[in-house]
């Protein structure tokens, strides 16, 4: 995992963000041969598997728009080994945390059902 600070400075703000609307996390960038999950988390009705994406004002780009279809499978397979490993009656959900820094502050935008299995 090679994440710049800002990187690991998202993926906190996106847990904490997670932590004040009701989730509880459950894993932290969750490894697999097939790829990485970087929050692993649940509600009353849910487990959701959160893709973090931290950028700056700079950003060439929406912050999830850096979760193209093969990361997008990535996830999904991973997601696929977690469930496999641990059961859970839970309908899963895949989300993307954006965080967005610019020179005043840091904004949390959660974009839940982000994306499917297909």
């Amino acid at each position: 995992m090679n994440l710049g600070l800002f990187g690991l400075e998202g993926e906190e703000k996106a847990a904490k963000y997670l932590k004040k609307q009701g989730y509880s996390i459950i894993a932290k960038n969750f490894q697999t041969r097939f790829g990485e999950i970087d929050i692993i988390a649940e509600n009353k009705e849910y487990i959701v598997f959160v893709e973090v994406k931290a950028r700056s004002e700079k950003s060439i780009a929406e912050p999830r728009e850096f979760v193209d279809i093969r990361k997008q499978r990535k996830i999904i397979r991973t997601a696929e080994i977690y469930l496999s490993e641990n059961f859970t009656e839970k309908q899963p959900r895949f989300d993307v945390v954006e965080v967005k820094k610019d020179k005043f502050k840091i904004q949390v935008n959660h974009i839940k059902n982000a994306f499917e299995v297909q």
